[in-house]
């Protein structure tokens, strides 16, 4: 592993790149309809969640090229550490520091929420440290954003409701199989199943609600379409098609977000996770989120 200079500052176009922030809004859609499914909460609990999860979301961007700069040098230079843009030692401190500012902002909110925050912290290191080549690394991914769920959730004393769980559950198979998809060399190939049964997850977790009230079926529809085009993109495999892909199924986060928040009858949590998704399509256009 490449030497650790002394910390210097970093630019902010070079801050908001390492921080990967174009996909940011699926950590608040994550956090919306994690309440919802809570049953709600105070705009205090909703706000300190909210920047409580994206410290740690940018903290975990900045220690995963902090741990692989030395394999960014040989195959992405252009990123900020092996291009010079950001000192190793600073990306690596402030990646920890936002970790802790994180953990410590979510325990204000309950001892629970701290707990799950710190549980939180360890994985996204862990993933950091042993994403490359880990045949573990989906599921570590997926165990991430279904904490993002529970320690949401704890805020509010319901970390062990079933909607909760059931939410996470959902969200963590989500994430796993969007992790597994984007290391496949074609989805048209039956041993590659398990991906697309994995990215099916959310849809078939909100199957019994489907006959219920309209937000239901419209949320389902609206995942459902987004999970076929990326898919088709990830099979055809053409020039761009897998960035694309990659882009659009970690938009779509936001889109499991908007059917879990409508399978609790909340259409207001619904329409802004759907309006997340488009944000966050819109802020890939400038910012990669990968």
């Amino acid at each position: 592993m490449g030497s650790l200079a002394a910390p210097r500052l970093i630019g902010w176009r070079t801050a908001v790149r390492l921080g990967r922030v174009s996909n940011l809004p699926t950590v608040w859609s994550n956090v919306i309809a994690a309440l919802a499914l809570a049953g709600g909460s105070s705009t205090r609990v909703l706000l300190v969640a909210g920047i409580s999860m994206s410290l740690l979301y940018i903290g975990g961007m900045y220690l995963n090229d902090a741990f692989d700069r030395d394999i960014d040098a040989r195959e992405r230079p252009t990123r900020p550490i092996p291009s010079g843009e950001a000192p190793a030692a600073t990306v690596l401190w402030a990646g920890f520091a936002m970790l802790a500012i994180g953990v410590a902002a979510l325990a204000t909110l309950s001892l629970a929420s701290g707990l799950v925050g710190l549980a939180l912290a360890a994985a996204i290191v862990v993933y950091d440290m042993h994403h490359k080549k880990n045949p573990l690394s989906p599921v570590l991914m997926g165990l991430c954003r279904a904490l993002v769920y529970v320690g949401s959730a704890a805020a509010v004393g319901a970390a062990l409701e079933p909607r909760v769980l059931i939410g996470a559950a959902a969200m963590f198979l989500f994430v796993a199989g969007l992790t597994l998809a984007a290391k496949q060399e074609s989805l048209a190939r039956v041993s590659n199943l398990p991906a697309l049964i994995l990215l099916a997850a959310p849809l078939v977790a909100a199957l019994p609600l489907i006959a219920s009230s309209w937000p239901v079926p419209f949320a389902f529809l609206l995942l459902a379409v987004a999970l076929v085009f990326a898919v088709l993109l990830l099979s055809r495999r053409g020039s761009g098609d897998v960035g694309r892909a990659i882009g659009l199924l970690i938009a779509s986060i936001a889109l499991t977000d908007a059917l879990a928040a409508a399978s609790a009858g909340a259409a207001t949590a619904m329409a802004v996770c759907i309006a997340l998704f488009g944000m966050t399509l819109i802020l890939q256009r400038y910012v990669p989120g990968t």
